[in-house]
């Protein structure tokens, strides 16, 4: 059942605006008028979601593109073409700092200092999962960021914090998953139900804790990848989620705020008008029952209202580096709407679930763990299995049997084994196979989606070279910084570029090494 969040109303209007750079990063917890941690956890639990400006510009006009999940010819779409906006491209750091790590250094500096002593000790534990989680889609998107003396402005007067090195900030966020999963127990939290993602369950978020600390440590195995195995092992030996009850994810609403809405879905109501799907990805799903879910084609009529279908035939994906005058080359280019788009009946509204991380995703990773050193149980098929029956049945989320009258989208059990006999384990193209089915999985999570493409290579994917790209026409590496950072931080900026490289799509970040 959808729940209007009310908590957080009342803090909405004061945490919306955007600011020049720091200075607000904390406000006051010996105030006599802080606001008990609990409906700023779930403030920050939705922020964590991302509105629809960073999730429209990071999420799907660059990393859903350049990712080929989804392609455009309209000039707001620029993510496949690989130009640079100077907004778009640093959204997710503008809200992620103002929007995002604000809210939650004041919660982690509020518990933290409680001269009361009067909250638990896993709310700490608790803040400090979702916190690692909020930095980890920073620093992967950009590389080099702000870290140790983030939200430092009220205790310390810091206002411009350094930019902390990839390496180092990936150290710290993986001992503090093992600190924060080491300091949960069982039972209830005293979150309670400001605890949006897992009503305060501990073991829910000891579980999303340990899966994160898998989802880390696999980022390292080009870098390292001897402490990879280490912490992927850790992991593993934690407890990472066990089932899609364990699914870390956002049940968003339609209002009353625009911070109850899912981000994508704020999207589409309005300038996805020109967004389809890829040819790329339309033709991964061929033969999948996903497909009917995911896609859809347009009615022709303006108000997106058709079913999908699993027939190839009746789906078609759109080339990614088209514009508006190159589309009329290809065949069907007279009219867009010959071309699917991502189905509005059932994805991609205000109130559908945003995922944070999910059991799939775990399966898939622990199919790779026995891969590549068999440290998972010693049958990656059987993660493999597990994972795409996780991937299948977890679109149940989008409510798929109440959207269109009288029609059930869900994927059935035969469907599920249809699949899997059609297409079964691969060991000789394994880390290729599990991490195609990673990419299919994290369909509306595209920033995950880049982060571990970067990671494996996988998807292969063929690059466009569009006239004037900003990337060489490669696949960019990283996002750039937000602009407003060459002023407002301008000498800690500079020595981030002079340490990283230059602040370009084609520089890569500490664990993106060739």
């Amino acid at each position: 059942m959808k729940k209007i969040i009310t908590a957080i109303l009342i803090v909405f209007l004061g945490t919306t605006a955007c600011d020049d750079g720091f200075e607000e990063l904390n406000v006051n917890p010996n105030n006599a008028e802080v606001m008990e941690p609990g409906p700023k956890f779930t403030n920050a639990i939705l922020r964590a979601s991302g509105d629809g400006f960073e999730n429209a510009r990071a999420n799907l006009i660059y990393c859903a593109t350049m990712m080929q999940h989804m392609a455009a010819i309209g000039g707001v779409w620029i993510g496949d073409k690989y130009l640079y906006n100077t907004q778009w491209s640093g959204a997710w750091f503008e809200r992620g700092y103002n929007d995002m790590v604000k809210i939650m250094e004041d919660i982690m500096f509020q518990l933290e200092t409680d001269p009361e002593d009067q909250y638990a000790e896993e709310m700490l534990a608790i803040a400090r999962i979702l916190r690692v989680f909020i930095y980890h889609k920073i620093t992967d998107l950009y590389g080099d960021v702000p870290y140790s003396e983030t939200g430092k402005g009220f205790t310390d007067n810091i206002l411009r914090p350094v930019y902390d090195p990839q390496s180092e900030i990936y150290a710290d966020m993986l001992n503090e998953l093992a600190e924060a999963t080491a300091a949960l127990g069982t039972g209830g939290s005293q979150f309670g139900s400001a605890d949006i993602l897992f009503g305060g369950n501990q073991e829910k978020w000891k579980r999303f804790g340990y899966s994160m600390m898998l989802r880390l440590g696999f980022r390292l195995i080009k870098v390292d990848p001897a402490a990879s195995q280490q912490w992927v092992q850790r992991a593993i030996d934690g407890g990472v989620m066990q089932s899609n009850d364990d699914t870390a994810y956002v049940e968003h609403t339609d209002g009353p705020e625009g911070i109850n809405r899912n981000g994508n879905g704020q999207t589409f109501i309005g300038e996805g008008d020109d967004i389809r799907l890829s040819d790329t990805f339309i033709n991964a799903l061929s033969g999948d029952p996903r497909l009917r879910i995911y896609a859809a084609l347009p009615d022709g009529d303006g108000n997106k209202k058709t079913s999908g279908s699993n027939d190839p035939a009746l789906q078609q994906g759109l080339p990614n580096g088209l514009d508006a005058t190159t589309f009329q080359d290809i065949p069907g280019g007279d009219d867009l709407d010959n071309f699917s788009e991502p189905n509005r009946n059932l994805i991609t509204g205000e109130d559908d679930p945003y995922f944070f991380q999910t059991y799939a995703e775990v399966e898939f990773m622990l199919a790779e763990a026995d891969i590549r050193w068999g440290i998972a149980g010693g049958d990656p098929a059987a993660h493999y299995r597990a994972g795409v029956r996780a991937a299948m049945k977890q679109l149940d989320l989008y409510e798929l049997e109440n959207k269109l009258l009288d029609v059930d989208y869900r994927v059935t059990d035969t469907e599920v084994q249809d699949y899997l006999t059609a297409n079964p384990f691969d060991a000789a193209n394994g880390l290729e196979q599990v991490n195609t089915q990673y990419w299919i999985a994290t369909f509306l999570n595209h920033i995950e989606s880049y982060a571990n493409w970067r990671r494996t290579g996988f998807p292969v994917l063929t690059p466009v070279d569009y006239p004037g790209n900003e990337s060489n026409g490669q696949i960019p590496r990283r996002l750039r910084y937000y602009e407003r950072e060459q002023i407002v931080n301008a000498e800690n900026y500079q020595a981030a570029v002079a340490r990283q490289g230059p602040d370009q799509f084609t520089t890569r970040v500490w664990w993106d090494v060739e």
